[in-house]
């Protein structure tokens, strides 16, 4: 039987116990309530509050600008639906690259403020004092390697990464290092497959791809782009389940249509 129908809270332990069984984890992101009930209610094992909420929700060409007030608006938004999942919130760029104890206190502030089960940072060594700091203050972390979209100034862009020897071995490293500080899991984000199932295989706390093949012990996606929200974003690695900008552009033409024509409201719908 799976851990989805043994458990009716998703925990840390739950996500460990699936890496131990062979269970695979799914994980979409949500930045408001009605679409995290959905969420929720479908099934999914780990609902995450992405910084990418500056992306789909804001309009904003990275990641970079969304604040910490704005990231506990969204969370705490989304853990008002949640009965099942794991909340899982993201902490935004500037809020923890440089006071650890500053970082310290960002996450706190999370955690009371959304009630979310845990954090995740993006980042390896360069971030250990502050991951340190938020694991031994009894806040879950998950880790993010890969592409992090918190530095693409310093990448210069979206494209594959850890392509090369230096950089796979620094992942590689940053792996290792995310699970001996305590994180209970690391995102793996647009890097060779090979790679991926190498790091998966050689760490006790699961992974979670994203663009980074079949063999990590989860997946996640952005829910627009999984409903085909974003027409015009399609990378090699979504898979849309729906093509809901189609079906919504069609059902508003229509009431535009009827509105014109004095057929909406009709007389079941008046007062």
């Amino acid at each position: 039987m799976s851990i989805h129908k043994e458990v009716r809270k998703v925990t840390v332990n739950s996500i460990l116990e699936m890496k131990a069984t062979g269970e695979k984890i799914s994980v979409l992101t949500a930045y408001d309530y009605t679409m995290a009930s959905i969420l929720d209610a479908a099934g999914v094992d780990i609902i995450l509050v992405g910084d990418s909420a500056a992306n789909v929700m804001a309009g904003y060409d990275t990641t970079l600008p969304i604040t910490l007030d704005q990231m506990i608006y969204h969370a705490a938004s989304v853990s008002r639906a949640i009965k099942r999942a794991m909340l899982v919130v993201d902490l935004p760029f500037g809020s923890y690259q440089g006071d650890p104890y500053d970082a310290l206190k960002a996450a706190v502030r999370v955690m009371k403020e959304t009630g979310a089960h845990a954090l995740k940072l993006e980042g390896g060594i360069e971030i250990k004092e502050a991951i340190k700091l938020i694991i031994n203050a009894g806040i879950p972390v998950m880790g993010h390697l890969g592409l992090m979209p918190q530095s693409i100034n310093t990448y210069g862009g979206y494209g594959l990464r850890a392509t090369g020897v230096h950089e796979a071995h620094k992942l590689n490293t940053d792996a290792q290092l995310l699970h001996e500080l305590g994180c209970f899991a690391v995102v793996l984000e647009k890097i060779p497959a090979k790679l991926a199932k190498e790091v998966t295989d050689h760490l006790r706390i699961p992974t979670i791809g994203i663009g980074a093949g079949s063999a990590t012990d989860g997946q996640v996606l952005v829910v627009h782009d999984l409903l085909g929200l974003n027409k015009h974003f399609k990378p090699k690695f979504v898979r849309q389940y729906l093509q809901l900008d189609q079906l919504i552009t069609s059902a508003v033409q229509q009431y535009i249509a009827d509105v014109k024509a004095v057929e909406f409201p009709n007389d079941s719908e008046q007062y």
